[in-house]
């Protein structure tokens, strides 16, 4: 099965969502989205086929969200802003033939498996 996480290994969820892909017998496709983020259309169709807002996808928490003064944002400018600055995608996104899913909490990557 074709599986790609976009990880952040420093992430905690991340890190057990990549475990679990692998318990399950699979070796996905491990994508440091920090370093080689989704291109904004991909962003934008991985968000729509997990069934989020793009504000769901976006990390509010991050520094970098309020320095950019994102509360406001409409979700052109959140997608812009998240593909500039990939810290602010949430973590992780899992693709598999079955489905995409953000995998918060881990546990819903097994919906896809």
């Amino acid at each position: 099965m074709d599986i790609k996480i976009f990880h952040n290994s420093r992430c905690g969820t991340s890190r057990t969502t990549l475990d679990a892909i692998r318990d399950a017998g699979h070796e996905p496709e491990v994508v440091d989205y920090l370093a080689n983020p989704p291109a904004r259309e991909q962003l934008k169709k991985m968000i729509a086929d997990a069934g989020l807002s793009v504000r769901e996808a976006v990390r509010s928490k991050e520094a970098r969200y309020g320095e950019l003064g994102l509360d406001g944002a409409d979700d052109e400018a959140l997608l812009d802003a998240m593909v500039a600055n990939p810290i602010l995608i949430n973590r992780p996104f899992v693709v598999t033939p079955k489905g995409v899913r953000l995998c918060r909490p881990s546990e819903l990557v097994n919906e896809i498996l």
